[in-house]
């Protein structure tokens, strides 16, 4: 019993010193240093710059000026001067039909109208001598004219069997052959003149009074990382019913021909641009009961402050009132924050 007793009393002196640093200890982490440590969060200095409000739209490249290149009159092709693909010269002969029958029908007319008109003539000189009646003088006149409207008809067709390009442009695909029978719905070639290009595309109707004859573009086109300018020169005048668009077209420079007819453009309008304008990423503004939010920090604390916004791109927000140049704006770990809470600020580039 004395022994057991003695044992008893031995472990609890051995845990005892165990037991009491370790409390101690933990007592020591639960009072600390004391006072709220400052959140770190990032920042950057609002200072003036330009800013630019712009849209997007989805446009296409077309020619300045295309044809389908078609007969008027039906016939057999006699002679094909152009190559495919080949640029032409405005004025310059392309095709010509078999024109045989309506030379001979002319030649026929021109020997009538010489006869008509030596026989007007005759019947002049004898109604001076009162020798034929008005009547007679007057049949003789209007067969010459007739004949002379047959001959102009005539060349009217003989000129329609040569087919001439209406303006300077490159050559398509040609559909015809030397020798082939072609009517006027035989497409024979399609001309194109590309430099300079349109660009057709549409904006919202919201957006109608900030685009103009004049206004600048820039767009881009699939395969090629360039970018391309033009100007708007003609704007719809009707608002489209159903997708509430307004239809714009844009002239654009293409001198070597980069930029073919038929391609997809991405269209950037710039519709506004200030000078002066205070820009915060969209990020750091907060949205309250009364509008919206930001933090900036002052003294080393944070404090919310109503903003009011103007023009909105992807990444920022235009502050019009609620900040003023030179005012450090937080822009990230907004969460954690509340009024007056100390702040270390790490500023973005």
């Amino acid at each position: 019993m004395f022994r057991s007793k003695y044992y008893k009393y031995l472990i609890i002196l051995l845990f005892v010193p165990v037991v009491l640093p370790a409390c101690k200890e933990k007592g020591s982490d639960q009072t600390g240093k004391g006072g709220p440590k400052s959140i770190i969060v990032g920042g950057m200095v609002i200072l003036p710059r330009s800013l630019e409000n712009n849209i997007l739209a989805t446009g296409n490249i077309i020619a300045n000026e295309e044809v389908e290149l078609r007969s008027e009159i039906p016939g057999r092709i006699v002679t094909i001067n152009f190559g495919e693909g080949s640029m032409v010269t405005k004025g310059e002969l392309l095709l010509k039909i078999d024109d045989r029958e309506l030379q001979a029908q002319l030649k026929k007319l021109q020997v009538d109208e010489k006869q008509a008109r030596d026989d007007l003539y005759r019947k002049e000189k004898l109604l001076e001598l009162k020798a034929v009646s008005q009547e007679e003088y007057d049949k003789s006149f209007n067969t010459l004219g007739i004949t002379q409207a047959q001959i102009e008809l005539i060349r009217t067709q003989i000129s329609k069997t040569e087919i001439y390009a209406p303006f300077n442009g490159q050559i398509g695909l040609r559909q015809v052959s030397p020798g082939g029978f072609i009517s006027s719905s035989t497409l024979v070639a399609r001309l194109q003149q590309f430099d300079p290009v349109k660009v057709d595309f549409a904006i919202p109707e919201k957006y109608r009074g900030k685009v103009h004859k004049g206004t600048i573009i820039k767009f881009k086109v699939e395969g090629n990382d360039s970018i391309f300018a033009g100007q708007v020169y003609a704007i719809e005048p009707k608002i489209d019913p159903i997708t509430r668009n307004v239809s714009l077209r844009a002239l654009c420079p293409n001198p070597k021909g980069m930029l073919i007819p038929g391609a997809f453009a991405k269209v950037d309008i710039v519709l506004d641009k200030i000078n002066d304008a205070l820009v915060i990423p969209s990020e750091s503004i907060i949205p309250v009961m009364n509008g919206e939010k930001i933090f900036v920090c002052r003294g080393g604390k944070a404090r919310s402050q109503i903003i009011q916004t103007g023009i909105r791109t992807e990444r920022e927000v235009q502050v019009t009132n609620g900040v003023n140049p030179g005012d450090t704006v937080i822009t990230t770990g907004i969460l954690q924050l509340r009024e007056d809470a100390a702040v270390k600020i790490r500023l973005s580039k």
